[in-house]
């Protein structure tokens, strides 16, 4: 082999490996940066929306997330569930959901965007504790009237399956619905109800 040709191997072979380590040190360096766009701990505290996957949450059951430090319950109701929560309407203090404490677009009757999925906040508006689900089988505790729905331990306010507050309760309104928005069947954004953000 000639000295020119092993001259030019070397510096190919230099080459080489000089553009693997800058590629390698700019994927390392590309990393962190792209970490860097997604939000902190301190950050989703602070309310950035946080992404729910409900694929696994069974009908009758519900899961609970954490957005801006708050517990976020989201239930799967039943049909049941669901045809029992008319016969409360004529005990809640705001069956239509007058006071805001929803988006409208969960101003309705069920209260959510789609009847069987809802989310909640899980914090008593009348002092700050978390209630605690009561199905419609607790009726022993909750009366024979009970169809389902939360009670909170303080000092006994009562909430429907749409969380809507009994008269007669310490909470004033309703539970807060909070923004949302559907990213396909099985993830729920919550914390953000518009498309892309």
């Amino acid at each position: 082999m000639s000295d020119d040709k092993q001259v030019n191997n070397t510096r190919r072979n230099l080459v080489i490996a000089t553009c693997a380590a800058g590629g390698a040190a700019g994927v390392a360096g590309a990393l962190p940066f792209a970490a860097s766009w997604m939000p902190s701990e301190r950050a989703k505290a602070g309310g950035a929306p946080v992404v729910a996957d409900i694929s696994a949450l069974e009908p009758g059951q519900i899961m609970t997330v954490e957005w801006r430090s708050k517990p976020v319950w989201i239930v799967r109701r039943t049909k049941e569930m669901l045809e029992g929560m008319p016969r409360a309407e004529g005990k809640l203090s705001d069956p239509g959901s007058d006071v805001p404490m929803q988006p409208e677009y969960a101003k309705n009757e069920f209260r959510s965007i789609k009847p069987e999925v809802l989310v909640l906040v899980g914090i008593c508006t009348h002092l700050g504790c978390s209630p605690q689900s009561k199905p419609a089988e607790d009726k022993a505790e909750m009366g024979a009237d009970w169809t389902g729905g939360f009670l909170c331990p303080c000092h006994g306010s009562k909430f429907d399956l749409a969380g809507r507050v009994y008269k007669g309760a310490p909470a004033p309104v309703n539970l807060e619905v909070p923004q949302h928005i559907y990213l396909s069947d099985t993830r729920i954004l919550i914390g953000e109800d518009k498309k892309g953000a």
